[in-house]
């Protein structure tokens, strides 16, 4: 799983990656800081991944990673290549969802950038939006336009063609009003089919993760500017999540041992890394099942109605290609009775076949012959 962390210039992007990679993008108080795309490979924080490693003390313990790329800062007219507008969308176009990150407080220090603004304007979070989903809407319009003339080309009296010119011509008209794929309403499984061919940037999902400063994350819900992202993410469909960039920073020098008490005195139960993965899996769709055993204890990601054979050729194609069955146990089961053995006697591990859909948590043997 790819996220783009997206945004416009001096919004905390790069801080915020900072904080939940560790990977040291360079960040600072000036536009375009990030002209490159920072790329990092976060472990996904799994306790079920931890009992089964301190349950088994394998030679190797693999958890499941998200891979967070800091896209470059985007500014009004990126569409037609302003600023650094064509790499930062050949970016987003490779990842599977958008982290949209909005600066959602007040501080005269740091410049809030609008068309490439020298001086400090007031910090407007809806405003900001409209502009990223206005650059990546007109984007999408052109590749829409693309797609139109060549089904056009194409036709020929052909029924096939022809209804593909007439469901992106509608889909042109919709992003030309100034609404995003995503809100497009489309009932026909095969159209939606289609237009996802397109691969159009405003169709990818969308978390906003709402940057607040101390103060407001300690009481976000009564944040004014919070209140209005929200309230925009409720009519889309979208997530929002708060995080505080600064804080985040510091959690990240922490050592593990040491972070559980500093989110306690903040009044949180988990970072803003934990909420970010768990809304990023509910976004897409992802579930993670676990396998365990002496050499290696392992998280491995998939799609939520995954049948068994499909989620073992995750593992190894071999795996699926031979698929006989898979012995599974939930996890809550296993760590409630202790042992593999006092769960085989009570009749918990099931011997499941090909038209099996793999739950949250199974924690699986894969039984194969090639």
């Amino acid at each position: 799983m790819k996220l783009g962390i997206v945004g416009l210039p001096n919004v905390g992007k790069s801080t915020l990656f900072n904080a939940i990679t560790n990977a040291g993008a360079e960040s600072a108080n000036y536009p375009f800081c990030t002209i490159d795309p920072n790329v990092g490979v976060v472990a996904v924080p799994d306790a079920r991944l931890d009992w089964l490693s301190a349950f088994y003390q394998p030679k190797k313990t693999t958890p499941a990673v998200i891979e967070f790329v800091d896209i470059a800062g985007l500014v009004k007219g990126a569409s037609q290549g302003a600023g650094l507008g064509n790499k930062f969308l050949a970016n987003i176009r490779e990842c599977s969802a958008i982290v949209h990150v909005v600066r959602c407080f007040d501080d005269e220090n740091i410049m809030h950038v609008v068309e490439n603004a020298s001086v400090n304007v007031p910090v407007d979070p809806v405003g900001d939006i409209a502009t990223i989903d206005l650059e990546l809407i007109m984007a999408d319009v052109e590749m829409v336009e693309r797609r139109i003339k060549k089904a056009e080309s194409a036709a020929k009296g052909d029924k096939k063609f022809l209804h593909e010119v007439e469901v992106f011509t509608a889909l042109r008209d919709w992003l030309n009003d100034g609404n995003s794929a995503r809100s497009y309403v489309c009932d026909d499984d095969d159209d939606k089919a289609l237009i996802a061919t397109a691969e159009l940037l405003s169709l990818k999902p969308i978390i906003y993760a709402a940057n607040l400063d101390e103060e407001g994350f300690a009481d976000y819900e009564n944040v004014g500017y919070y209140k209005l992202v929200s309230e925009l993410a409720a009519k889309e469909g979208a997530q929002v999540i708060p995080v505080c960039a600064k804080l985040e920073a510091e959690i990240a020098e922490l050592p593990p041992e040491d972070k559980a008490a500093f989110l306690e005195d903040l009044g949180v139960s988990e970072s803003g890394l934990d909420r970010l993965i768990k809304a990023s899996y509910t976004l897409l769709g992802l579930i993670s099942f676990l396998t365990g055993g002496e050499d290696e204890c392992r998280a491995w990601t998939i799609t939520n109605g995954t049948k068994a054979p499909q989620a073992a050729g995750k593992i190894h194609t071999d795996f699926e290609r031979g698929f006989i069955r898979a012995e599974v146990i939930a996890f809550a089961d296993l760590q409630r009775l202790g042992s593999m053995t006092a769960a085989k006697e009570k009749g918990l591990v099931r011997s499941e076949g090909k038209e099996y859909v793999m739950k949250d948590g199974d924690v699986v043997l894969f039984r194969f012959n090639v």
